[in-house]
């Protein structure tokens, strides 16, 4: 009977789910973007040539700040990528590499990082990049009165010094394992801005970095141009780039498919086994560490009770999930993190059984259910996604209103609660990625309690005394092989206090014209555009 009822339970959701995708298509937003694309009246997918160098990309939210120092979703972590590049910064692989340092060295100890750095570079406001300049940037981000979410990372460097013009010594007072991670995050602004004391969250050209800042329409663009001045020999090799945000899938597609987008991501995943083979049109996969959960604050009923947040995991069809939500494209999360991320630990349990979900409302005194808010942004894909947990979850008696929010709405939400008691959120639907590559960026600003809102990422308020202490621990590891030890223990524990909905892992689809190369999504989500490339 179990199984009958879970395949009817199944074909329900795919036709319910089908029907609301087909309801919500529609044309786009319009932008002109100059691709000599079909014409209106055509059908979408043959070959498009392009007769310009200037490339619009389509993405499914807005940017919330362009202060490299102050970013902490995905899309204003490619925007600030796009116009600053930092002393490390990340391959393809999400491997740390020198990107404006020549080279490094760390002490034996992990105190002391000594960076050398390329000499000739220049900001887009013309200032010197240089040691004093570098030197500028750390102090801006570890000033607690510009309360910036870069100083979180920077808590632990005791000095910086600019010993010469090119070389810059930071000593930190502990060892801190991912600290080359997270210099690979911190982005380097040019000195005269932070001097000036420049509005960055509403974009200046201020950076090192292959684009300048040109324009930014909130909800409607961003436009950058080509940094002519740039550093490295032959690039960028367009001439401007302008983001969309389109929320609604079936307008991204469409975007795609007529030219007027050159490239778009995320890929709808319900449009990719139509899309897939048509001529001019390519499309991208790869594995991420981009993880969906729900978060479930902790500090409120009835979610303060660990069998209460069991029961929800225990309710949700993770395998339903992934065919519905993500058309099969991803896979179910097994830990707090994902199997690309350092010093991952898979872990069991939570499969499907909503009868034992019931059993443990049942025991926290919920044998009837209850109601609750779930929150999400506004993009097509979201708002199936909690649509579809609204439906799992009324199976076990749990009435869900779901409340999707346009991306900088939803932050000032999140983020205004002056303490966890006046926090509003009940449940979460969302996608993290540590930008930094390291496990201390999927574990410590998510998890710790020095991390509530608007501190850091720990939306369900959650709060272990001994997942503290390890963070503290691991965070101070020299030895990789004890480190690893460490965050084992520490996704065990996540695990079975259940702080979230532990839901799937992504695997990331972007759709592009067949003449655009050098555009790649990194794992973590973001887009890079350093090698970008109209090919005629």
């Amino acid at each position: 009977m179990m199984a009958k009822s879970r395949t009817w339970t199944l074909f329900a959701l795919l036709l319910i789910v089908a029907l609301a995708v087909s309801a919500c298509g529609g044309s786009g937003n319009e932008a002109g973007s100059g691709n000599a694309g079909p014409s209106a009246g055509s059908e979408g997918g043959e070959t498009v040539s392009k007769s310009n160098k200037d490339i619009v990309i389509a993405i499914n939210a807005n940017f919330i700040t362009l202060d490299p120092h102050n970013t902490s979703d995905t899309h204003s972590i490619t925007a600030a990528r796009t116009m600053y590049e930092g002393l490390m910064g990340f391959d393809e692989n999400m491997n740390v590499v020198p990107v404006l340092a020549e080279s490094y060295n760390v002490s034996d100890d992990g105190l002391v990082y000594t960076f050398t750095l390329k000499e000739g570079i220049k900001f887009h406001d013309g200032a010197d990049f240089n040691a004093e300049a570098v030197k500028a940037n750390i102090e801006r981000v570890m000033d607690e009165a510009n309360n910036l979410r870069m100083r979180r990372s920077f808590t632990k460097v005791a000095s910086v010094e600019a010993r010469d013009a090119k070389t810059v010594v930071v000593t930190l007072s502990e060892p801190y394992n991912a600290f080359l991670n997270k210099m690979a995050m911190l982005l380097i602004v040019s000195p005269k801005a932070i001097a000036d004391k420049t509005d960055l969250a509403q974009g200046v050209a201020a950076g090192t970095g292959p684009y300048k800042f040109k324009e930014w329409v909130q909800g409607d663009r961003l436009d950058l141009v080509k940094n002519e001045a740039y550093w490295q020999e032959g690039l960028p090799k367009v001439d401007s780039v302008t983001f969309k945000p389109v929320p609604e899938n079936g307008s991204r597609i469409a975007m795609l498919k007529t030219g007027e987008a050159d490239f778009i991501y995320p890929m709808p995943t319900e449009q990719v086994a139509q899309v897939e083979g048509e001529e001019g049109i390519v499309i991208d996969k790869i594995d991420s560490t981009i993880v969906r959960y729900v978060t479930l604050n902790t500090m409120k009923k009835p979610f303060d009770d660990v069998r209460v947040r069991q029961a929800l995991n225990y309710a949700i069809d993770k395998e339903a999930y992934i065919k519905v939500v993500k058309t099969g494209l991803g896979s179910k999360l097994d830990s707090s993190m994902s199997s690309k991320t350092q010093y991952y630990s898979p872990q069991t349990g939570y499969d499907y059984d909503p009868e034992k979900a019931k059993q443990l409302l049942a025991e926290a005194g919920y044998p009837d259910g209850f109601q609750a808010e779930i929150w999400g942004e506004n993009d097509s894909e979201t708002v199936k996604g909690m649509q579809f947990i609204q439906q799992q979850l009324a199976q076990i008696g749990v009435e869900l209103e779901v409340k999707s929010m346009e991306g900088g709405t939803l932050s000032n939400e999140i983020n205004s609660a002056a303490s966890p008691e006046e926090a509003k959120i009940q449940m979460w639907y969302v996608s993290w990625s540590p930008s930094s590559g390291d496990a201390d960026g999927a574990t410590r600003g998510l998890f710790s309690s020095e991390m509530f809102p608007p501190n850091g990422s720990n939306t369900a308020y959650y709060k272990n005394d001994n997942v503290d202490k390890w963070i503290a621990e691991a965070n101070a590891a020299v030895d990789p092989e004890q480190a690893k030890s460490i965050y084992a223990d520490i996704q065990k524990q996540i695990w079975e206090d259940a702080p979230w909905m532990f839901m799937g892992v992504d695997q990331i689809v972007s759709g592009k014209q067949a003449y655009l190369d050098g555009v790649k999504v990194y794992p973590d989500g973001s887009i890079n555009l350093r090698n970008a490339e109209i090919k005629q």
